[in-house]
């Protein structure tokens, strides 16, 4: 996987307003052609890419990104 694609990939899935970030692997995984239940070591990069744009300050974040279904993202 290309990250600057999955990067933009992400960055289109989140909104100003908070979103969970299953919602945005999910989103993100299906643009990028990747099947959420068949794939979760796809999933994990999508996850480690967008703790990675929180690090850069191009998301923000609360709670755990690595509980994905109890944390969101947004953007700043």
């Amino acid at each position: 996987m290309n990250t600057s694609r999955i990067d933009n990939a992400i960055l289109a899935a989140a909104q100003p307003c908070w979103r969970k970030v299953a919602m945005i692997i999910a989103k993100t995984a299906e643009t990028q052609g990747v099947a959420v239940a068949d794939n979760e070591e796809g999933c994990e990069i999508i996850a480690s890419r967008i703790g990675a744009l929180v690090q850069e300050g191009r998301l923000m974040a609360q709670g755990n990104l690595k509980r994905w279904r109890h944390s969101e993202v947004r953007l700043p």
